[in-house]
Order: C-alpha cells, then structure tokens, then sequence
C-alpha cells in the first residue's frame, strides 16, 4: 500500500519519505507502532486528492499540515508536508504552523525532537537521509536532542523518558541539561499520561526511563515520587537502598505479570509505583535503630490517588491504583498469621480487591528488593493465598450470594427492610462459612426464621 501511493505521488512530482519513528524502528529491525509519511512536492489540496484514490482522508489535522490516511484494507497513515512550527502562546496548541512548500528537508527535520527521530526514509528506494546523526546515536544508544527548537514542546522531556527506558538508551548531559530548565507545569494532563503509559506498557525496563526522569527534572512535577528519593529503609529488609530504588526495582519486576490488557497493565504498572507513597510520611528510627514505617499503606492510598488524578481523569484506574496501594502488604500479613486466618478472611479480601491481581502487585514488591529470598523468586506468601483463593473461587472475585431475594419470598417473607437485612445477614455467613451451597443457605434460613 505505502509502495502504490508513494507511486502515484511520484507521478505528479512530488516524493514519499517515511519520517520520525517508523524510520527509527526500521533501522532497529522492529515492527512500527505507526507510521508518519512526509511528502515533498505536492501541495495539501494535491496531496488529499491523491491519496483519496486509494481510501479514506480525514482532514482533522489539516491545519498543521496532516490528512489523517485509512484505506480498505484498515491501514491507517499519517501523511504530513514539511513545515515550519512557531511558538505564540501557551500549550501544545500555540504554534504558528507555515506550510511553505519550498522547506527544505534539513530545516523540516531540524523541528523534530531527537536525532534519531530526525531521519527520513524514501518509501520506494530506502534511502536514508539523515542531516544530524541519528543513525550513529542509534548505535550508540545515545538520546540528543536536534536542535533549539526542542525548548517549544515541554513535552519533548518526557517523550526523552519513554524513549530512553523502550530503547535502553541514555540522554548526553546537554540535553539533560536543556530539559531541566523548562516548564512543565502547562502542559495537559492527558499528554503527561500517554507518555508515562508508553513507559510502562512498552518498555521491558521501565526504571531506566524513570532515572531519566529523575535526572531531567521531572520528578519536580511529581512530589509524590520525589519523595521517595532518598527516602532510608531498614537495610535488613531492604539492602538494596532507599524507597525510590526499591520502587524501580519493583516496577521493573511488575513487567513479567503484564498481559497485553491495557487497563489491566496499566493498573499493575501504577499500582506498582504507587505501592510506597505513603514511606516518606510515616518512616522514622526506632531506639533499636530499625527503620520502620508503620501505617504506610494506609497513608499511601490518598496520595497515590492525589498522584493519579493529577495525570489521569479514569475513575476505575485511579480506585484501582488506590486499592493496591491500600492492601498491597494484606497477602503477606495474611501469611504471616496463616495459623490463626480462615477462610472467611480471604473471602473478606476479595470483597476490596481481586486477589489475583492483588497479588502481581505483592509479588512484584517482594522480587524488588535485593534480599536472598527476593533474588532467588522466592515468594510462599503468593502461593499459599492464591491456592486458598482458587479453591474457595474467590480469586478473581468475590463469591456470589447463594441466598437471594426471590428464596426468601418463597419462604414468605415480606419485601421490606428486614428482608435486606436478613440478606445482609445470610451474605456474612456465607463469607464466614456456616454454609456453602443453596442447600445449606436454606436451612440456615430456616433455622434464623422465628416459628410463625
């Protein structure tokens, strides 16, 4: 498809280059999450009218120079002129955009944010037009900015964090440098969001790019992380250093329980870097000398909901990240007491939380650490609550109630309050184990229900 419409554009004069990250991925051999085609020698009007022979056009971005590109087959490609971006006012939508067709392909790709970025690829014969050595900073692993223009997106600096921890890739002190001195504070949530979601769910290492975020003054935006670094804990439980090391560790460790689920990852992700909010706050020395923080879930679970609703506007994700945040050390507190915990107490558990995904956050926190039982993937805690759980059928979700509205009619109750509280009643008692199937429900309910 990009072969026949990059033909036909020829016909009429102009040229086809795949730009930006398609370019960038190619020469990594990876499969591109999108692609960005850059056409030189065609007007817009010239342009649209080409490319609806083969699909559809959207114009929706038509303004800064872009027809959005889907044909028959579902491909989906944007397709751009080179231009000129001037910075007027505030937000990512206070640029000035000159579609001037006589750009040349240096200047065009001098407005792009990092060299590696900055390439162009011609969509028939593979050349590669690279004017600020992006290829020799792709081998080398080497994030650099391409020029002065990078200082009117703010969001550049983040895009430098996801990009850094997806290609394992490290930032030149000058750009560091650069990224420290802007403002962050105007840009849009949502934006913020993609990028830290793009971190999380495509790089195999998230904590390298949250290093970057560290050193390129992100942080600074974010007071909930900050606090955690230098944050001490007890170094018989936590060698491995302060609370914000052992956030990295655990983030890296999430990785291996993602699924390809979006809002499942996502949870898992943030609930993960939230899980310690609450340290900074609660941590102090006993006379003993031991580090402790006592109450810090509990502390946690509004800040990592302050954290969330700064940067995300999804209800269920933010009670989500919340919810781990809140009972991300219950599987290991139930194992601790497992000689005294019944089943009624991991039925109670999965009334706030699915034990399942409960315990990938646990499981994660366990592995961040460097202790020996940690670095050996040692963790009977999960085990055992998730074989209790799978054997009660609580482990995705709560039990169901057995004793329903429509039995108690049948035994000639009267709708009302009491009817709800003897359902109230009956759901305990299924939680606790007095009974366990409809059988038991109904002599339960025979037993509780006064001689007429």
């Amino acid at each position: 498809m990009h072969e026949r419409i990059a033909e036909s554009i020829a016909e009429l004069g102009g040229r086809a280059w795949f730009a930006g990250g398609c370019v960038r991925d190619l020469l990594l051999g990876r499969d591109p999450l999108d692609f960005d085609i850059e056409v030189y020698g065609l007007s817009l009007d010239e342009l649209e009218t080409c490319l609806e022979k083969f699909g559809k056009v959207h114009a929706v971005g038509r303004s800064f120079g872009v027809l959005k590109f889907r044909s028959a087959e579902g491909v989906e490609v944007d397709f751009s002129l080179p231009r000129r971006e001037n910075r007027e006012g505030r937000g990512h939508r206070g640029f000035v955009v000159d579609l001037d067709p006589g750009i040349s392909q240096e200047e065009a790709c001098s407005r792009r944010d990092f060299t590696i970025n900055a390439m162009l690829r011609d969509v028939l014969s593979g050349e590669i037009r690279d004017y600020f050595g992006g290829q020799d900073d792709l081998k080398a692993g080497i994030l650099r900015h391409v020029g002065p223009a990078f200082e009117e997106d703010p969001l550049r600096v983040y895009r430098l964090m996801q990009f850094a921890a997806r290609f394992d890739m490290e930032a030149v002190p000058e750009t560091l440098e650069l990224c420290r001195r802007m403002d962050l504070s105007e840009l849009a949530p949502e934006r913020v969001f993609e990028e830290f979601a793009k971190l999380m769910l495509l790089s195999k290492r998230p904590s390298r790019g949250w290093r970057v975020a560290e050193e390129a003054g992100i942080l600074d935006y974010h007071p909930e992380l900050l606090a955690l670094v230098g944050c001490p804990q007890d170094p018989h439980w936590h060698p491995e250093g302060d609370v914000w090391v052992h956030t990295l560790m655990t983030v890296d460790a999430a990785v291996e329980s993602r699924n390809g689920e979006r809002f499942h990852d996502l949870a898992l992700m943030f609930g993960a870097l939230c899980h310690d909010l609450g340290k900074p706050s609660t941590t102090f020395p006993r006379e003993d000398g031991r580090i402790v923080s006592p109450g810090h879930c509990e502390s946690g679970a509004p800040l990592a909901r302050q954290f969330m609703e700064r940067i995300c506007n999804s209800k269920e994700l933010i009670e989500s990240v919340e919810r781990f945040t809140l009972l991300h050390l219950r599987p290991m507190q139930l194992y601790q007491a497992r000689k005294k915990v019944g089943p009624g107490a991991i039925r109670r558990l999965a009334l706030l939380v699915n034990i399942k995904e409960l315990l990938e956050i646990a499981r994660a926190d366990h592995y961040g650490r460097s202790t020996e039982d940690a670095l050996e993937l040692d963790f009977p805690a999960g085990k055992w609550l998730l074989d209790i759980a799978e054997d009660l059928k609580v482990q995705e979700q709560a039990a169901e109630p057995l004793l329903l509205g429509r039995h108690l009619l049948e035994q000639g109750f009267t709708p009302g309050l009491e009817m709800g509280k003897v359902l109230k009643e009956a759901y305990e008692a299924q939680i606790e184990g007095d009974f366990e199937d409809l059988e038991g429900a109904l002599q339960w309910l025979k037993e509780r229900k006064p001689d007429e």
